[in-house]
């Protein structure tokens, strides 16, 4: 009887959850929140929002850390599944940052008589790009070298250098966090002063908060990997936090030569 339930095929079927729906909710409330704090007021329902999706990523993720770490669940052929929607998911964030990028060249390449017919507009003093926009892209591609570092150490069973790896990555992108503020604290114009500084800021300041929660997803890799987490042929959440780092390393590429090297030209 009990050879009669017994699982005959390698996928994993997912227990009924209510995080989906929770996370769907939390969304909602906080682009409600966000339009209601655009217009001075619902900071409160943003702020609500926000903690609703911190506590469902916690719990949704946790559920998937024992499904794959504990439980077994995550066959090659899952894994194979968890692969092409993370290529999927990267492949929409590439999509996300075209549609920045295509703003700002469009403004830069058919400058408008409002701004002067002039790219970047007059008054916009630039940021120089041998300076602080050089060295954060040092930092990253730094960070790139380390989190590869960290992979082929895991690949080999050195869980001492994947950790050492690890912890290099994590401080080297909180760095790069901190850099930016500073950046931005000395900017010499504000988000409103015009197309120039829109498409600026909406660019660079996605792409750190890409970074931010990059170096969250490596630090919950590193503590998952300080408690004995990972095999060198089954360690799909380090790889995927890999993949999305390594994304981030490109996209700042395109950054810096674009925007803070190009467009300061």
């Amino acid at each position: 009887m009990a050879d009669s339930h017994a699982k005959q095929h390698d996928y994993h079927l997912v227990d009924p959850s209510p995080w989906p729906a929770l996370a769907s909710l939390s969304a909602f409330i906080t682009a409600i929140g966000a339009v209601m704090w655009m217009h001075e007021k619902g900071v409160a329902v943003f702020v609500i929002g926000m903690l609703m999706l911190l506590y469902t990523a916690y719990v949704w993720w946790r559920d998937v850390v024992k499904e794959g770490e504990h439980q077994g669940h995550h066959t090659p052929v899952v894994q194979l599944g968890l692969r092409y929607g993370m290529i999927m998911f990267i492949a929409s964030e590439v999509m996300f940052f075209v549609a920045w990028f295509w703003a700002y060249f469009n403004a830069a390449f058919f400058p408008t008589e409002a701004i002067g017919a002039v790219w970047p507009p007059e008054g916009i003093q630039t940021f120089d790009p041998w300076h602080l926009p050089l060295i954060n892209t040092l930092i990253l591609l730094t960070s790139g070298t380390t989190v590869t570092w960290a992979h082929h150490a895991l690949q080999h069973g050195d869980r001492k250098g994947l950790i050492q790896g690890l912890t290099l990555t994590v401080v080297l992108g909180a760095i790069f966090t901190c850099v930016q503020a500073y950046e931005y604290s000395h900017a010499a114009f504000a988000f409103q002063d015009g197309i120039y500084a829109s498409t600026f800021y909406m660019a660079t300041g996605f792409h750190g908060a890409h970074v931010l929660i990059g170096t969250i997803f490596l630090l919950v890799c590193l503590i998952r990997a300080a408690r004995g987490h990972f095999k060198s042929d089954h360690h799909f959440g380090f790889e995927a936090a890999a993949w999305y780092w390594h994304f981030v390393d490109v996209v700042w590429l395109f950054l810096f030569v674009a925007i803070y090297w190009w467009g300061s030209a």
